[in-house]
């Protein structure tokens, strides 16, 4: 029998009574993942537990390394069924793991799977899991259906056609899916021959001859205007940290023709072609009244043997120690000084610095919209008991935690939502908590609406789904 239990994370009868009176049954909205939108599109079915479980999950890709597992059982040539027996093997050995718990969250509220999954019950799983997921049921729509998803927003390249966007719009599919615009790619000028031929992508999908810096501008406003006509409001941005610089501290025509010229550019023009592309761009997410993201602070492909051989996003990525503080904060400046700057989530991945993001958001708020500035959930490493709860301590003592937008996933994975459980009974535990110790009243009503708003209604408003 599973240890999670009705009350698991629940540690007194106020945090019980938030959770199963106020947070358990609201609707999920997830507006930040990386699905794949044509396997919304398409209902798409998984062959096996396997496929929807372990592939593309560098979470657990990272522990079975760790437990000695061969690389064969993880991304290599072993079948599914073997590599599902490794993961088993692995899974009694993650204590503490954040791993231990989605496992196990993940087996009950899908499968109605309360064993401990171990070698010893690993084929039994596998099969019956597999089974379920031929079922309609267990289809990639109805999986999100189970977990009460109402919208959920994908990640999407500026050069992307949106069509499997448009297809489920047009099908009228549940739950409700919109696109987010990640433009990273477009001023990511380091590797100059990977750069020009995404150039020759976007020029395509924008219908512009970009011969010069402006032309980039204008394609990358044309695909703003192509995602805002398929729903998105939302732009987000993968950086290790924000720049700033004056204004033409490089003349950036001159950067952009050596860039097309194949010709090297200096830490500081790479540096300074990133400042200006997302000064651009944020003035037009302002300009259609979008929210932007910005997921600061990792330090990734570590690892340049295996990046070698399975390329990024495999797990070899970590924490960064960028400094963030005084760049960010004179960008973000720059854009509200000419009151163009957007409504902003801001997420740190190094949990020193969660003071400093959470102080940041208040300095740019300025009454014109609730909440405004978001410090957002814990990110990657930090979506786990620890990391959620620091984060929510930093934003409660250094900003107003009642108006926070709450969780999301960031995952690839059709499994992965019980993480807004996750996030609702450890939210529902710390404000419990606060009641039984005297620090907060014991105002059901009021606490109970609060506990709402943070795990949906902040955020149906926020982004106006």
């Amino acid at each position: 029998m599973s240890f999670i239990n009705d009350n698991f994370l629940l540690q007194n009868k106020y945090a019980e009574e938030l959770y199963h009176g106020h947070a358990k049954t609201m609707p999920i909205i997830d507006y930040h993942n990386h699905l794949e939108p044509d396997r919304l599109a398409n209902d798409h079915r998984f062959e096996n537990m396997t496929r929807a479980w372990l592939a593309g999950d560098h979470y657990k890709w990272r522990a079975m390394r760790t437990l000695g597992i061969d690389e064969k059982y993880i991304t290599g040539a072993s079948s599914d069924n073997e590599k599902f027996r490794k993961w088993a093997e692995a899974v009694p050995y993650l204590v503490r793991n954040p791993l231990y718990h989605w496992t196990h969250l993940e087996l009950q509220r899908y499968f109605g799977v309360t064993e401990l999954l171990s070698a010893k019950n690993a084929k039994k799983i596998y099969e019956e899991t597999s089974s379920q997921l031929q079922q309609k049921s267990h289809s990639a729509l109805g999986l999100l259906q189970q977990m009460n998803v109402e919208v959920l927003c994908t990640t999407d390249d500026p050069i992307d056609d949106l069509r499997f966007h448009q297809k489920i719009r047009k099908n009228n599919l549940q739950p409700n899916v919109l696109p987010t615009f990640r433009p990273d790619k477009a001023y990511a000028v380091e590797d100059q021959t990977i750069y020009l031929r995404y150039l020759e992508k976007l020029a395509n999908a924008s219908e512009t001859n970009i011969v010069c810096y402006a032309d980039l501008i204008s394609a990358l406003k044309k695909r703003i205007a192509h995602f805002h006509q398929n729903d998105c409001r939302l732009a987000d941005h993968g950086l290790e940290q924000l720049q700033y610089f004056e204004f033409n501290t490089f003349d950036i025509e001159k950067i952009f023709k050596r860039i097309l010229s194949k010709k090297s550019l200096k830490i500081e023009e790479i540096r300074y072609f990133k400042f200006e592309t997302l000064i651009h761009l944020c003035r037009e997410y302002h300009e259609r009244e979008w929210a932007q993201q910005f997921h600061l602070g990792a330090l990734r492909n570590n690892n340049e043997r295996m990046l070698g051989q399975l390329g990024p996003d495999s797990g070899f990525d970590s924490i960064g120690d960028f400094q963030q503080a005084h760049p960010l904060g004179k960008f973000l400046n720059l854009l509200d000084s000419t009151n163009q700057l957007a409504k902003t989530l801001l997420y740190n991945l190094n949990p020193s610095q969660n003071e400093v993001f959470a102080t940041m958001i208040g300095n740019f708020n300025d009454g014109s919209v609730r909440g405004k500035m978001q410090y957002g959930s814990g990110w990657w490493y930090l979506d786990q008991l620890d990391g959620m709860e620091k984060q929510i301590n930093a934003l409660s003592n250094m900003g107003v935690l009642s108006c926070f937008v709450g969780m999301l996933t960031d995952s690839r994975s059709l499994l992965s939502f019980p993480r807004h459980e996750y996030f609702r009974r450890l939210l529902c535990n710390i404000f419990g908590s606060d009641m039984a110790k005297g620090l907060l009243p014991k105002d059901m009503g009021h606490i109970g609406k609060i506990v709402q708003d943070i795990c949906y209604n902040n955020a149906k408003v926020y982004f106006d789904f």
